[in-house]
């Protein structure tokens, strides 16, 4: 029988699309296998790499398949669909998984522990309740609009608006418009009790990661931004901290060809996530910054003198993203820079 190097495995929910490679890289193994089938298969296997996209239930099965002996890689799913061929299907899918890990140059994802992944799961819930807590607040100033009711943005006109509606006549505002407005607003205070419980719990956890600790203490990141951080980077996997910033997509596209440096926009690569937290608390410092303010730097001060403040945002975020990088691979804590 021809030894397999490598197999590269097209996941979904249940069914798997394997493809074998040689030494030489030609295919010996085509298959799909069931769900139930994929680890009695590799348990008759010696040990071989393995190639899987960095996707949903991917770090389950490394996990799962490391157990049994195997090299496990996880590849970006950004660097596979170059190597995807003119027609999808699973099989193809599985070879431009195999093509992409075969690349010296590629880097894969660290499989995450049960652990890792569980302590990220109570962010991910805090991230979905507060959408649709905004989405239901938009539904009821939509609605509440609809019939020439405005109040002011933030929690308090929030208010205004649920007691101005209660308070309207039948002419203006129907007896159907405010039960509908008022179910709405129940289920907004609903998701912000929980929102309440989760944040305390999310406390708990900043309090007790020591990184954690440390990155709050960097002006622009707070509790949620620095457990955020802890728990969903891994700082070896970064070569520097201009690498990091990449990644999140804090630097500008290049386009360059033939000697010449073409700079685009920010690239927004990475995750979206982790870069939303990063250039609202650059907005943030920005909103405050002043001559004299311990979080303001002459650097800051000078680049707005010349810059919008958007683009300040995304350049203070790059320089956030470097000094996690640094604190993170250092051990160190901040040391803020001289005030203006």
């Amino acid at each position: 029988m021809t030894e397999i190097k490598r197999i590269a495995i097209d996941t979904s929910k249940s069914v798997f699309t394997l493809h074998g490679v040689d030494a030489a890289g030609r295919a010996v193994l085509r298959r799909n296998l069931r769900r139930g089938e994929l680890l009695r298969f590799f348990e008759r296997l010696p040990p071989v790499e393995v190639a899987l996209e960095a996707c949903g239930g991917s770090h389950h099965w490394g996990r799962a398949l490391a157990a049994l002996g195997h090299r496990v890689r996880l590849i970006p799913p950004q660097y596979v669909k170059p190597f995807v061929k003119r027609s999808k299907n699973d099989r193809n899918d599985a070879e431009a998984i195999g093509v992409a890990a075969a690349q010296p140059s590629i880097g894969s994802v660290p499989i995450k522990s049960v652990e890792q992944q569980a302590a990220a799961m109570l962010l991910s819930v805090r991230e979905l309740l507060v959408r649709q807590r905004t989405q239901l607040v938009n539904a009821m100033r939509g609605h509440a609009a609809e019939l020439g009711v405005v109040a002011a943005l933030g929690e308090k006109g929030l208010r205004e608006l649920q007691t101005e509606i209660v308070a309207a006549d039948e002419a203006a505002v129907p007896a159907a418009a405010k039960q509908a407005i008022a179910l709405l607003g129940r289920e907004v205070e609903r998701i912000e009790g929980r929102l309440r419980a989760i944040e305390a719990e999310l406390m708990q956890q900043h309090k007790a990661n020591p990184l954690s600790r440390r990155l709050a203490a960097i002006p622009g990141i707070g509790p949620i931004g620095a457990l955020n951080l802890a728990l969903r980077v891994d700082q070896t996997q970064f070569a520097s901290a201009r690498h990091f910033a990449a990644w999140l997509g804090l630097v500008p596209r290049e386009c360059s060809t033939a000697g010449r440096q073409r700079l685009g926009g920010i690239s927004r690569a990475g995750d979206e996530r982790l870069r939303q937290l990063l250039v609202l608390g650059a907005t943030a410092v920005i909103q405050h910054a002043k001559p004299g303010r311990p979080a303001t730097s002459q650097w800051l001060l000078n680049l707005l003198s010349h810059k919008p403040r958007k683009l300040a945002a995304v350049a203070l975020a790059n320089k956030m993203a470097r000094i996690v990088w640094a604190m993170m691979t250092s051990g160190k804590t901040y040391r803020p820079a001289p005030a203006a």
